[in-house]
């Protein structure tokens, strides 16, 4: 366990590294909550896991900040798993493929993990040291962050309390979060007649791969392809163009992920064989082309297969109208702050199941009001394909609070050691600050965090350098709360 060995901070990284070496997918922490336990015991601090998970590890302030205000350092353990799809990887036994490249840590085919391991690895760090002045810090470390904020919902009030709150769920050095969207996971589920395939057709198995994919809030708004959307347009020319059939589809990772891979099992009439290749053939080069430059490398690939059972064709159209009509991307911008998404939605997995096609979305918004307009206009889709819809995991907004000393003291501190001035900005990602603001109440909160980019995807990587400058920063501000 060296690959990030000599590199600095080393606590940091020493933690950050330990942390990928155990699995912790949402809803499968259970290996890696013992883990913190273990941590806190080892180092007689007070420790709390609650039944969902969550580890709670209290510090006592150091010499002379015994009276100062608690600070909360808050991350989440859970990772979203996304791998390349030809990646022979199982998230929940192998251990993360680290590799160091000139500033990055990467892998070599899977998500990193640096959101929010990072968060936690930093937490650990301080929570663990002798020699850093800080005033008591609470560590809150929970679960089920990336699958609906289950942990921070199901999180006990009477098991943590603070004064101020320091989220590191940021991905952007220089930037300090004041404000962030809430959301909803929404489940647009089509019911399903599967007949017989009749003789005189060939069957294949379509995939469209080589997308980038992306995180749903942070990357909606760069133009990249959805592979969900991309199979409506596809079905839809093709059922257009020939006399074909289609039957079970799937794709996607997770909801709050841009899909970036997704197959279909499908059959074409004898006749109409060469004319459905050149429909694929043209559709690759149409979506290449209207793609170059955010999302260049799509690629529909075509399999001889087998099938014995399609959708008769009401179910075939049904299901090609939800995902033809279901909302994917930007849905409102910010008045206020220049090129935030105010509101947005995400269709990330599509799946076959018991007789339905499911598609399932996360949609977002600052504004609660937005938020529901899309939603309604999903389940508006539902009635019309004869479907329903099913909204999970609610999360709150978390707005913005104009009076904030930590927000003050982080921008004189930034000042002074980075020599530039500290951005105060929102993002549209959900933080789970706003469920935090319902459980321990209206306290002063900001988020920070080092630079990285494409989380939720296999190009996931993290800015050494930057750890180290973030890492730095919140030390010196911890020094500075007494």
């Amino acid at each position: 366990m060296d690959s990030l060995k000599g590199l600095q901070p080393e606590a940091v990284m020493t933690y950050f590294e330990a942390l990928t070496k155990i699995p912790r997918g949402s809803g499968n922490e259970q290996a890696v909550s013992d883990y913190l336990v273990a941590f806190a015991k080892e180092h007689s601090l007070e420790v709390i896991q609650e039944p969902c998970n969550n580890v709670i590890i209290k510090k006592p302030g150091t010499k002379g900040y015994e009276n100062a205000k608690t600070v909360i350092l808050q991350g989440h353990m859970d990772i979203v798993c996304v791998k390349e799809d030809t990646l022979e990887f199982d998230f929940e036994k192998d251990p993360i493929p680290l590799v160091v490249e000139g500033d990055f840590i990467r892998t070599a085919g899977t998500t990193l993990g640096a959101d929010n391991g990072i968060a936690v690895a930093m937490t650990m760090a301080i929570l663990a040291s002798k020699e850093l002045a800080h005033p008591p810090i609470v560590g809150l470390v929970t679960v089920d962050e990336e699958a609906g904020m289950g942990g921070v919902m199901a999180l006990n009030p009477d098991n943590i309390s603070g004064d101020i709150l320091i989220n590191i769920d940021s991905e952007e050095e220089g930037v300090a979060l004041s404000s962030c969207a809430g959301g909803v996971r929404s489940a647009l589920k089509v019911p399903v007649t599967s007949v017989a395939l009749e003789s005189g057709f060939k069957s294949y198995k379509l995939v469209i791969s080589g997308l980038k994919g992306g995180h749903s809030g942070i990357e909606i708004n760069k133009n990249r392809a959805n592979a969900i959307k991309l199979l409506g347009r596809t079905l839809e020319t093709l059922c257009a163009k020939t006399d074909c059939r289609f039957g079970c589809v799937t794709g996607g990772d997770k909801m709050n992920a841009i899909a970036k891979y997704v197959e279909v099992e499908i059959a074409v009439c004898d006749k109409d064989v060469l004319m459905f290749e050149e429909v694929v053939q043209d559709l690759q080069k149409q979506f290449r082309n209207e793609y170059e430059l955010a999302d260049g490398e799509i690629t529909l690939t075509l399999t001889a297969t087998d099938i014995k059972m399609v959708f008769d064709l009401v179910s075939m159209n049904a299901v090609i109208s939800a995902m033809r009509l279901i909302p994917f991307g930007p849905q409102t911008m910010s008045e206020g702050i220049q090129g935030l998404v105010e509101s947005s939605s995400n269709v990330g997995v599509l799946s076959t199941l018991g007789g339905e096609v499911i598609l399932e979305s996360a949609t977002r918004s600052s504004v609660a009001t937005l938020k529901d307009e899309i939603t309604d206009r999903i389940s508006l889709i539902a009635t019309l394909v004869g479907g329903e819809q099913e909204l999970t995991s609610p999360y709150p907004e978390w707005a913005f609070k104009p009076e904030s000393e930590i927000r003050e003291l982080m921008k004189v501190v930034y000042k002074e050691v980075a020599g530039a001035e500290l951005k105060i900005d929102a993002i549209h990602a959900g933080l789970e600050c706003g469920f935090l603001k319902e459980k321990v109440g209206d306290i002063d909160m900001i988020s920070i965090g080092p630079n990285m980019a494409d989380v939720h995807t296999p190009q996931e990587h993290v800015s050494i350098s930057s750890v180290e400058r973030v890492y730095k920063f919140l030390v010196e501000v911890l020094k500075r709360i007494q």
